[in-house]
């Protein structure tokens, strides 16, 4: 979800499930209206270039931009093309908030679109570049939005892969796939500043928050060693999904098993805005201009395939607000 900061407008994406409606609405008036139009909505996967796949990311920018990732990633995805490769379907939308029409569209034909899976990105106008989380391979990308091409930063790094032997315990059980396999995620929550001058990153399957100049993250003469040595570890905040930035620097952070939200200040203290129960596996986070910090309960733990095929989920899903500290 994202909250646009000039007009308070809110938006929701869904992924790519059945039964599918949408893959992201506006939220007017308490409903759900398809954006930017029905059309885009639509499922064809013949044409995904001008349809969504799956509403992966969104970002609000303060030029009242709404940025839309569609992130489908090869593992998600159907055998295509030659009919032995299995490759993933991803694009970046800029769409303009003043008359809600598209202005571009990246589709980063310069990544391996067979191993990324594209999960979150912030817009750094003032540099001219996105930066996103790819958990698929590990790493950072780096996007040029003048130019379109992209490039993979601190891939393998310790900032970006998961703490081996983690598992996620969420209310009451580990959060374990009906194979037997544990929930992880590699490099997954980001954040952005307001000044655009830090980039915070973290890996949902451990418990550090991390950060970098985004001065560093725009030197391409940099090698991954060389940014290696630039990352900065900002505190212990156990386990996390999704973050945001506010404008006086505090970074909100998601907190599954508290059923919380977490905020780290700018001297690094660690401190909780909410806990209620009602946030299970809170995930993606809007700031709008009313004081208000939003978030999104996704319940990915109550999924049938964490559950031994049985849905816990609660519905409807919800979206909650919560004051911002003063």
């Amino acid at each position: 979800m994202a909250v646009a900061p000039k007009s308070n407008r809110l938006f929701v994406s869904f992924p790519r499930t059945e039964p599918y409606l949408y893959g992201l609405t506006e939220i007017v008036n308490g409903q759900r209206v398809p954006f930017p139009d029905a059309d885009w909505n639509k499922v064809d996967t013949a044409q995904a270039e001008t349809h969504f796949m799956s509403v992966q990311g969104l970002y609000a920018d303060y030029q009242n931009n709404l940025w839309v990732l569609d992130s489908y990633p090869a593992g998600w995805a159907a055998v295509i093309g030659d009919g032995k490769k299995k490759e993933g379907k991803f694009k970046l939308l800029k769409i303009s908030l003043d008359d809600n029409k598209v202005q571009r569209i990246y589709t980063f034909d310069d990544l391996p679109k067979d191993k990324i899976a594209l999960n979150d990105m912030c817009i750094d106008n003032s540099r001219q570049l996105a930066y996103m989380s790819d958990p698929g391979q590990h790493a950072l990308i780096v996007l040029d939005l003048q130019s379109g091409k992209s490039r993979v930063v601190l891939k393998d790094d310790k900032s970006t892969v998961v703490e081996p032997g983690l598992k996620l315990h969420l209310d009451g059980k580990d959060v374990v796939n009906n194979d037997g396999t544990p929930f992880t995620s590699n490099v997954n929550g980001i954040a952005l500043t307001s000044d655009n001058r830090w980039f915070y990153f973290r890996s949902i399957n451990q418990t550090k928050l991390y950060r970098i100049a985004t001065e560093h993250l725009a030197n391409v003469t940099l090698t991954d060693a060389d940014l290696s040595t630039k990352v900065q570890m900002v505190a212990e905040t156990g386990i996390c999904h999704g973050m945001i930035a506010d404008t006086r620097g505090n970074v909100y952070l998601s907190d599954s098993p508290d059923h919380a939200i977490q905020y780290v200040t700018t001297n690094g203290k660690v401190h909780f805005l909410v806990k209620d129960a009602r946030l299970a596996w809170p995930d993606s986070f809007g700031i709008g201009n009313d004081g208000y910090l939003y978030v999104s309960a996704s319940q990915m733990n109550r999924l049938p395939r964490y559950n031994n095929g049985e849905s816990k989920v609660e519905y409807p899903y919800r979206v909650y607000k919560v004051k911002l500290p003063k």
